[in-house]
């Protein structure tokens, strides 16, 4: 079986939350999600996620896609566990 390329993809979810005092539970009940898959999400374990739902985590956060997600250089990915 091939191996999946780990993707490099960081989400900062948690800080988004923390930052606004709410807490995942709230986020998934707004955006009509379970608290499983942003939990998926929050813990960089996802490995997709939909326009829709991006579409409605940023607005209920009121961020842009790119203050939830950035792209970590091969060097940060290497020392992420």
């Amino acid at each position: 079986m091939p191996v999946e390329d780990p993707h490099r993809v960081a989400c900062h979810l948690d800080d988004l939350l923390a930052r606004r005092g709410m807490t995942v539970t709230a986020l998934a009940e707004a955006i009509g999600v379970t608290n499983v898959n942003l939990s998926v999400l929050k813990n960089n374990r996802a490995k997709a996620i939909r326009f829709s739902t991006l579409t409605a985590i940023c607005e209920v956060l009121q961020c842009q896609p790119g203050d939830l997600l950035s792209v970590e250089s091969s060097v940060e990915a290497q020392r992420t566990p």
